[in-house]
């Protein structure tokens, strides 16, 4: 029992990684709109994957600090502290990769100091510490304290201002890591430290979901569970959207809990399909590939992402595919397909010789 929901997981991990790949890679200046991020207020399915990543990173943490019946010791702390760390510094080397290959490897004063992996980072590390210090019967006060804090902090500092001189969030970020370090293509760094606040509530309620998953008896309580977690969180987040808009940049309240919601019910209806169901394990297999070794293609893609565009390659590839496919649109779909093919060629023979590698 404990492998099939183990396989659930690893199937959502692997969508969510792919369509990572996928929506980050487009092709020239005509995408579709829903492979690409809401420019601010709003939700395009390409704004879930992250969140969905969180809230499997929340499941997963609670999973793995149960082995060590969440014991605080110089171990396990070590543990967490060194990958916290790595997470962190291989989100900066990704950061610096794209400086070294524009030519300016020494140019630290415009070194982006925020990240995808620098948020996972610190989502990670602050669950992990609550999971080994608190009771966990006050995980949900806790989340609900959060997102509270954060959305009166919305609405006192004007959080919704697409304005970097008026939105607070955007103020804090640029007083203490300085507009050079941030991102610049919103007005509010996506990743920055003031929004990590609501990202941890996120991580927390991935966590919550870990623990009814664990507490539940059958396979039948766990579909139900999360169904029906799936279902309330939606709801609340539905009803939050109306004062507090959703937006993925400023991660609010209600993007919180739509996107965790919407998270919850597609984890349980991988388990009812794979646990409850029996889908053969071959037919799961390219997904398997992405959620096994996650991170590590991740990393793999922005590299090469990276690489792609510095060497006009990204552009050359797509030139040519533009030559075969007229519709702009389906190109660009087209190269990010290829793109994500290639990352599930590279682990596949990790995923066949059981190799996984850790991050």
């Amino acid at each position: 029992m404990e492998k099939k929901r183990l396989l659930s997981l690893d199937v959502l991990r692997g969508m969510t990684v792919c369509l990572m790949i996928l929506v980050n890679n487009g092709a020239g200046e005509h995408i579709y709109s829903t492979l690409q991020h809401s420019k601010w207020n709003g939700m395009t399915p390409c704004d879930l994957v992250f969140p969905f990543f969180l809230f499997i990173m929340g499941i997963s943490t609670f999973l793995s600090l149960k082995q060590t019946n969440f014991a605080w010791n110089r171990q396990t702390a070590c543990k967490i502290a060194k990958r916290t760390v790595l997470l962190f510094a291989i989100g900066l080397f990704i950061n610096w990769f794209d400086l070294l290959l524009q030519g300016r490897a020494l140019d630290f004063e415009h070194l982006r100091i925020w990240g995808v992996m620098q948020r996972i980072a610190i989502c990670y590390g602050a669950v992990s510490v609550f999971a080994l210090s608190i009771n966990h019967k006050r995980t949900l006060p806790l989340i609900a304290t959060l997102l509270i804090a954060y959305a009166m902090f919305l609405m006192l500092g004007n959080g919704y201002a697409y304005d970097s001189q008026q939105n607070l969030i955007a103020q804090i970020d640029i007083h203490l890591f300085g507009q050079a370090h941030l991102y610049h293509k919103s007005p509010v760094d996506p990743e920055g430290l003031a929004s990590s606040l609501p990202a941890i509530a996120h991580t927390l309620i991935g966590f919550y979901c870990g623990r009814l998953m664990a507490m539940a008896r059958t396979t039948e309580e766990k579909v139900l569970k999360f169904m029906l977690v799936g279902g309330v969180l939606v709801l609340i987040g539905y009803l939050a959207s109306f004062g507090l808009p959703l937006n993925k940049r400023i991660w609010s309240p209600s993007y919180v809990c739509i996107t965790c919601g919407l998270a919850a019910t597609c984890l349980g209806l991988l388990m009812y399909v794979i646990d409850m169901k029996g889908v053969s394990r071959s037919r799961l297999t390219f997904f398997l590939v992405f959620g096994t070794n996650p991170l590590f293609l991740y990393v793999v893609s922005e590299l090469l992402s990276i690489l792609f565009g510095s060497r006009a390659w990204k552009e050359e590839l797509y030139g040519t595919l533009h030559a075969i496919i007229v519709n702009p649109y389906l190109a660009s779909l087209v190269y990010a397909l290829l793109f994500t093919l290639l990352h599930a060629a590279i682990g596949y023979p990790l995923w066949k010789k059981k190799i996984y590698i850790k991050l």
